[in-house]
This record gives structure tokens, C-alpha cells and sequence, in this order.
């Protein structure tokens, strides 16, 4: 699939698994994931700066972008092309992490500025967390169950947090220096026992939710940074891409590479997996 007129910055797989978005300077692409087409099927474009993020409703009903220009979009796949922004959050820095809650109800917006907009979509409302101060957000993660998130910085530290409950905003719950450099990406496993970290230290590290004590480190001679990580339905693997223009695959439990993928001459900056549970 072409993409040559900027680095990608995001990927992710709609709900049906029949497209991929990629987003990168400007714009957001879709490509049809069944066809043999290498060009994209879908074009968002009218966008200032580099697009950080993009996710899907989990109906694939709208889609939600983030980026340089200081806003979170929300985008109504339903409508009629061209497709058009239906709502813009604004925020005082540039964006880099945009996720949305498994109960769909509130995106949670980080970026540069070191804060964390939880934006509620109900009522349009939002409230703010401060991590660390004088700390750009790089990533933040939620885990599937909705009772947990995590968010990575640039001095490599990871926050999280519990959801839920009578506390309508997230709860402190545990402080990791999980990196010695710039944190790029944090992720929650399917089944929530497990949190990923990915560094330009180059390697990923794998903490246990239960404790938060370091499962696994995952590094490789010739690995760089490691840009972005996606863990398989079943919770055992885990796909890591990086500078080095590899992506890999890990076994969690044993820490073994299993598997090398060539082919990109340049560094891979993201990654998305989608596989059905048997």
C-alpha cells in the first residue's frame, strides 16, 4: 500500500476488518484491506499538521483523529463522502495520544502541554489531569475492561490510573519509571493482565497489572527505537516495529523472538493487528 508522501503515524483496523486507516502530514488515508489496490480507497484531507492518532467507534460508526493542530475530531463514517469533522475538541498543545473508552462515552486527549483532557462526549464537558508537570504525554492506553489507564511521557515515566467506579474521575494507582529515555507507546493486553511500554532505549517492556513488576524485557541487538507494539488476541505474542525497519515477534512468556519481518526500508513508526479468537 502507497504512502509516500509522509511517515505514518498511526494505524488501526475498523471494527469489520475490511480497511486500514493510516495517518500521517495532513491527511487520513483508508485502504482496503481485501482488494489488491495499493492506492487509498478514502481520503480525509483539509487537515493542518501531522495527524498523531486515529481510532474507530466500536461500530465503525465515526471515526476519531488527533493531532498537531491542538484538536480532537470526531468523523461520521455514515454520512455521504467527502466525509466531514461532526465535532472538534480543542486543547492548548499540540495532540499525540487520543483514546477512546470501551464504553464509548468519553476520549481521553493527551499531548504536549503534559495534560490529560477527558473529554465527555455525553456532555460535552471535560475534565483534566496533570501526570507530571513540564511532561509531554506520548501515548495514553485504556484496558479493555475500562478499569484501568495508563499514559507514557517523554522522560520515559508511565502513569496509571483505575477507572470506574463511584469516582467519576481516575483514581491515582501507580508511578513506573519504566524507561530511561522518551516512552513512544503504552498497551494494555486483550485480557488486561499485561501492559506494554515501548522507548527510544530501545526496547519494550512488558509489566504485570497485577503488581506492576517488570515481566519482560524484550530487546534486540540491532532493534532502535521501538516505535509501536500490538499484542495478539490470545495474549501470548506481541509485535513490536522499530527504527531499525523490523517488525518482530515475541513470545511473552518465554522472552524468545520468534519471528522477523523485512521489507520496509525505513523505520517502522506503526503498527496494527486484528485476529479473531477461535
Amino acid at each position: 500500500m502507497q504512502h509516500p508522501d509522509s511517515q505514518v503515524n498511526d494505524l488501526e483496523i475498523t471494527p469489520n476488518g475490511q480497511m486500514v486507516a493510516a495517518c500521517g502530514y495532513q491527511h487520513i488515508r483508508m485502504y482496503d484491506l481485501a482488494s489488491a489496490n495499493p492506492d487509498p480507497v478514502m481520503n480525509f484531507e483539509a487537515i493542518t499538521k501531522n495527524v498523531s492518532r486515529v481510532g474507530f467507534q466500536e461500530n465503525g460508526q465515526w471515526m476519531y483523529t488527533g493531532g498537531e493542530d491542538c484538536t480532537a475530531r470526531i468523523w461520521d463514517l455514515r454520512a455521504g463522502r467527502p466525509f466531514q469533522c461532526q465535532r472538534i475538541f480543542q486543547v492548548p498543545a499540540p495532540v499525540n495520544a487520543v483514546v477512546l473508552h470501551p464504553d464509548q462515552s468519553q476520549i481521553m486527549v493527551g499531548g504536549q502541554s503534559g495534560f490529560i483532557h477527558i473529554w465527555d462526549l455525553k456532555t460535552d464537558h471535560n475534565e483534566q489531569l496533570i501526570p507530571e508537570a513540564e511532561a509531554s504525554i506520548q501515548d495514553i492506553a485504556i484496558d479493555p475492561e475500562g478499569k484501568m489507564m495508563a499514559a507514557v511521557n517523554n522522560k520515559g515515566n508511565c502513569y496509571v490510573w483505575s477507572l470506574g467506579g463511584s469516582m467519576p474521575l481516575p483514581v491515582p494507582r501507580k508511578h513506573l519509571q519504566a524507561h530511561k529515555k522518551y516512552a513512544l507507546r503504552c498497551k494494555f493486553s486483550p485480557d488486561s493482565t499485561m501492559l506494554v511500554t515501548t522507548s527510544g532505549d530501545c526496547s519494550a517492556r512488558v509489566w504485570r497489572t497485577s503488581d506492576w513488576s517488570l515481566m519482560r524485557e524484550l530487546r534486540h541487538d540491532t532493534q532502535r527505537w521501538v516505535w509501536d507494539a500490538a499484542f495478539s488476541i490470545d495474549s501470548r505474542y506481541l509485535f513490536t516495529g522499530s527504527s531499525d525497519s523490523y517488525a518482530r515477534l515475541w513470545d511473552i512468556e518465554k522472552g524468545t523472538l520468534e519471528r522477523e519481518y523485512c521489507g520496509h526500508q525505513k523505520p517502522i513508526t506503526a503498527l496494527a493487528f486484528r485476529d479473531q479468537a477461535v
